[in-house]
């Protein structure tokens, strides 16, 4: 069934503030200590569906902050009976850290970050998803050798996430070039959609060191 919803949010806004309901990791993971592919902003969650598909081992978690959305992607889920995935209603901007907390130690192994909404006005550049704060907290919870994969087709926006990984001490970039290809075998929606019509695509792949 298709869901509408609004294409953005303010995730600063008062009615995305509420605390985010405690995951019950071992009743939503088959394998619960398998390591684990983070989405954040995950939206209908196709991407992650058809990954959890393909890479059994691993787990995968989607955050999402418009709700209707984590509701159909869940249901998707139980539909191919996937007990390595799942959906979390979760504003990433405010309560990244309480998830993080929620996750057995050292599974986080991936985290993806990919085409975020651009806030393209200078006062509403503090709505986007990549704040100093979310880059600390995924440094935290990284092991050395964890990976986050950026992705945006808005150049500014791609530099502003590269910037912000940058400027923490324990993340260094695999390339001093945007990456050329997507490394995970399976493309976003929106993804897709660029390409088809021909723009780029700004990618970064940044691997935590050692602390």
């Amino acid at each position: 069934m298709s869901v509408r919803v609004r294409q953005h949010v303010n995730p600063l806004s008062q009615k995305f503030q509420a605390a985010v309901v405690p995951l019950d990791w071992e009743a939503c993971y088959g394998a619960p200590h398998a390591p684990l592919h983070l989405d954040i902003g995950a939206a209908r969650g196709r991407f992650l569906l058809a990954l959890a598909q393909q890479r059994r081992d691993w787990n995968f978690l989607g955050l999402e902050i418009r709700e209707p959305l984590v509701q159909s992607a869940n249901d998707d889920r139980d539909r191919l009976s996937l007990s390595n995935l799942h959906y979390l209603f979760c504003n990433a901007n405010v309560h990244l850290e309480n998830v993080l907390d929620f996750l057995p130690p050292g599974v986080l192994r991936y985290v993806t970050i990919q085409f975020p909404d651009p806030w393209f006005k200078k006062r509403h550049q503090k709505r986007r998803v990549v704040q100093p704060e979310l880059v600390n907290a995924l440094a935290q919870a990284l092991p050395p050798g964890g990976q986050v994969l950026l992705q945006s087709d808005v150049l500014e926006v791609a530099e502003s996430m590269v910037d912000r990984f940058e400027a923490h001490p324990h993340f260094r970039t695999q390339s001093p070039q945007w990456l050329p290809q997507n490394p995970l075998p399976v493309p976003t929606e929106r993804e897709i959609a660029t390409l088809r019509r021909g723009d780029p695509v700004y990618r970064q792949m940044f691997v935590k060191t050692l602390p």
